[in-house]
């Protein structure tokens, strides 16, 4: 049996998954934001409008558990639901300005610090990394759906 050239993906990817959520809580903190409140912001900048499953769907959340995440959001002024005329029992979801301004606004944030942990990396291999990064991102999107 032959020695791995390299530690499994899962293994390399981990630590840097869990060091990059914990530099985003308090990002997301000051805004007065949970994570899956921002998942359904920038869920919510791909369709101009998502019934509630299709959104919790598109954000990899069950359904009833964004319910109240939703409700948050819509108290805040940053989505709105309204009732969808061809189903009456089916609520569309839509981001507001104001939910479109805050949304971009956390993302520079979080990006911001991002880019100093890939201010580590050459130029060409942030570039490299990040170009090769979408691609598998896109890919395994495509393959859930």
């Amino acid at each position: 049996m032959s020695e791995a050239p390299r530690p499994d993906l899962a293994a390399m990817m981990a630590p840097l998954i869990r060091e990059l959520i914990a530099a985003e809580l308090p990002v997301l903190e000051r805004h007065a934001l949970s994570m899956w409140g921002y998942s359904v912001l920038l869920g919510l900048g791909k369709e101009p409008v998502y019934t509630q499953a299709a959104l919790a769907k598109s954000i990899n959340a069950d359904k009833t558990r964004i319910i109240g995440v939703l409700d948050e959001l819509q108290q805040g002024g940053l989505i709105e639901r309204t009732p969808d005329p061809a189903d009456r029992r089916v609520n569309l979801v839509s981001i507001t300005q104001a939910g479109r301004t805050l949304r971009d606004r956390v993302q520079a944030d979080i990006q911001e610090q991002e880019n100093r942990l890939l201010s580590q990396l050459p130029a060409a291999d942030r570039r490299a990394f990040l170009r090769s990064l979408q691609t598998l991102s896109v890919t395994v999107g495509e393959q859930s759906r």
